[in-house]
């Protein structure tokens, strides 16, 4: 019987039998099963050496006939030429089933969550779960370049290009992850186009803008945060996180665990006394060994709306009388007492590098392997110069220029905090003394530490 519309809707299952399978006389191998509960479904039957194998085509209800046989025609092809539908209909399913979503958790929990910081790591989930979250359905071998390029268009509209960079660079980190586990073949992100151009920031507030903000900030949690990135010039992330166990007040030092710091390096914070007052002044809670935040294991949280609401305490003091301070970031601040120590108070860079924890510029390359010094007085006194700089701010003056020459005749000036750059010697190497008189034409009169 050939299996066309009319023979096939007169087809019944015999009395007794639960299901049975009609072969078309026309093309060998291809039929029709018809089960007791009225499913009827098209099939195509083969050998592959001595094993039969069967292949379900679709439902009489979704395909036709012609369909049908049109189907089961180019799986028998595929047999002639050494193919096994069977098994390339399983590895599909196969394949299907290992969406961007599946593979993205697995990512996070056996590789990101293990390699990255808490805030890293928050941010890269953010990126999967919300940003790309139109894929995530989508067989990961099934995701191209058209589609990546065009869900990252689609990105930089809604929440602006940097955004979109951010999402694009954490996608093709999963790719690659995902490459090296055998999972993706290739990574679709390679070749897309930046959505956008970063532009490097190179905001350094002003001593006003500095004094505005620090009078600005209430005792609370992020007041707090804000007022030690202020004295420390560390990363927002490494002080929201800060525990008590990493502190030691008597001592006035911070020790940052590697798994906490951003180069993955160990990092020891001398603490000037105001930053010594200030952590001793927060009350500690029972049973919570973080300095910030609420919730188990988590520090900081809110970043965003604490400092739009010290933005909006800014305005309004700027709008009775008080400094303008314009748009800036937490980051700024790391960037203001680097810039700040460097220029105006004679701290030299490998150790205003050393402060901030960088391994760039001397300790790059050989001389990072060979130079493990950690500069530890001098970085000490370097915070705590700045942090007497600040005071002055805060306490309503600018605090006075010096000039001084070192022991190998560079001639330094800066701004007066009572004492001298750890580099500039008592005397000269000639035997005169240091010219360390302030500079009474850019003196502060009464603004002095």
């Amino acid at each position: 019987m050939r299996l066309t519309r009319p023979n096939v809707s007169r087809l019944t299952l015999p009395e007794g039998r639960s299901e049975v399978i009609v072969f078309d006389d026309a093309l060998k191998g291809f039929g029709i099963r018809v089960r007791a509960g009225g499913k009827r479904t098209w099939l195509v039957q083969y050998r592959i050496g001595a094993k039969q194998r069967r292949v379900t085509l679709g439902t009489v209800e979704a395909i036709d006939p012609d369909e049908a046989r049109r189907r089961a025609r180019d799986a028998l092809a595929k047999v002639q030429l050494g193919g096994d539908p069977q098994t390339e209909k399983a590895e599909g399913k196969a394949r299907a089933s290992v969406t961007l979503g599946a593979v993205a958790d697995l990512y996070l929990d056996r590789y990101a969550s293990k390699r990255l910081r808490e805030r890293s790591l928050v941010e890269v989930r953010r990126y999967l779960k919300t940003h790309w979250a139109p894929l995530r359905e989508v067989a990961l071998h099934k995701i191209g370049r058209a589609a990546v390029a065009a869900r990252l268009a689609e990105i930089a509209r809604d929440n602006g290009a940097t955004a979109a960079n951010r999402a694009r660079a954490t996608l093709s980190a999963l790719f690659a992850w995902a490459m090296r586990e055998g999972v993706a073949d290739l990574n679709p992100v390679i070749g897309t186009n930046r959505p956008g151009e970063e532009v490097r920031r190179d905001r350094v507030l002003s001593d006003e803008e500095l004094a505005a903000i620090w009078r600005a900030c209430r005792e609370d949690g992020h007041g707090r945060i804000v007022r030690l990135l202020l004295l420390t010039g560390q990363r927002a992330g490494e002080v929201g996180g800060m525990a008590w166990g990493e502190l030691d007040l008597d001592g006035a030092r911070w020790s940052l665990p590697a798994g906490r710091t951003k180069n993955g390096l160990a990092h020891e914070v001398p603490l000037p006394g105001m930053a010594v007052r200030a952590l001793a002044a927060i009350p500690r809670r029972e049973g919570r060994g973080l300095v910030f935040g609420e919730g188990e294991g988590r520090g900081f949280q809110g970043w965003s709306r604490a400092k739009a609401a010290l933005d909006a305490r800014l305005a309004e003091a700027a709008a009775t009388g008080g400094a303008k301070v314009a748009p800036w970031r937490l980051h700024d601040l790391r960037r203001t007492v680097a810039t700040v120590m460097a220029d105006r108070l004679g701290v030299l860079p490998h150790i205003v590098e050393a402060v901030l924890n960088h391994i760039s510029g001397h300790k790059a390359g050989v001389s990072g392997v060979y130079n493990l010094a950690v500069y530890r007085a001098e970085k000490r006194d370097a915070l705590e110069r700045w942090a007497e700089h600040c005071g002055a701010l805060v306490r309503g003056g600018r605090g006075r220029s010096w000039r001084c020459v070192t022991a190998s005749g560079a001639r330094l000036e800066g701004v007066h905090t009572g004492r001298l750059p750890r580099n500039a010697d008592r005397r000269h190497a000639g035997g005169g003394a240091v010219d360390a008189r302030p500079d009474r034409g850019n003196a502060d009169q009464g603004g002095g530490v």
